[in-house]
């Protein structure tokens, strides 16, 4: 496996300037990392850079946070895609999923998920897992599942904590074979990325990326 392949090479602080973005992007190109992984004002620049390379562009929807009405997120998604993103990762509406209106939040799934897919564009489902039980987690990748996502994510970086393995095989455990799994958030190191691997991870949100390839060359 050339783990490189499965890495999402990420940058998503606030502060993030362009010059680091632009960084970010080269370290992609050079270590063929799957995609580069930024906020939505940086998609166009990243297209462009990217253009001519194998280096997919992903970025974020309704990040942080989820909350952002249903057609909020749509115009971000579609203004996404037309400033040239390849794979979007939304964040899920966590306080409905807690308040256990899963009509809405599969619909919102089902929406995204079609302006994705009409547009041949891949659509990631962030869940927060560590704002969500083990039954709410289970619960969010059956809908995910159902809606037409083609990942789910285990978090944004940006709450209480990443992913862990557990949830990761819980995740794995909890969508069809046709749905894969993302980890993201705190995978800082080759071990912890393998184990994430190894619990159903298809994909790594990384921004230790060249880190961890350096090191999986050292085994």
């Amino acid at each position: 496996m050339e783990i490189n392949r499965i890495i999402d090479h990420t940058l998503l602080k606030p502060e993030a300037t362009e010059a680091q973005i632009e960084e970010i992007v080269r370290e992609a190109k050079e270590y063929n990392f799957f995609s580069v992984c930024v906020n939505p004002t940086w998609v166009k620049k990243c297209a462009e850079m990217l253009k001519n390379s194998s280096v997919k562009v992903c970025t974020v929807i309704g990040f942080p946070l989820g909350a952002n009405t249903l057609e909020t997120k749509i115009f971000e998604t579609e203004n996404a895609i037309e400033n040239g993103a390849d794979e979007i990762d939304m964040v899920i509406n966590v306080g409905y999923v807690k308040s256990k209106k899963f009509n809405e939040v599969e619909d919102e799934i089902r929406e995204i998920a079609k302006v994705c897919h009409d547009n041949g564009k891949i659509l990631k489902v962030i869940l927060e897992n560590c704002l969500l039980t083990k039954d709410e987690i289970k619960k969010a990748c059956e809908i995910s599942d159902r809606a037409g996502a083609d990942f789910v994510k285990t978090s944004t970086g940006f709450s209480t904590s990443g992913a862990s393995a557990e949830d990761v095989k819980l995740m794995r455990d909890s969508v069809s074979d046709r749905v894969k799994v993302k980890a993201s958030g705190g995978i800082r190191d080759y071990k912890k990325a393998i184990e994430m691997i190894n619990n159903g991870a298809d994909r790594l949100g990384v921004s230790a990326g060249v880190a961890i390839y350096k090191e999986s060359k050292l085994l």
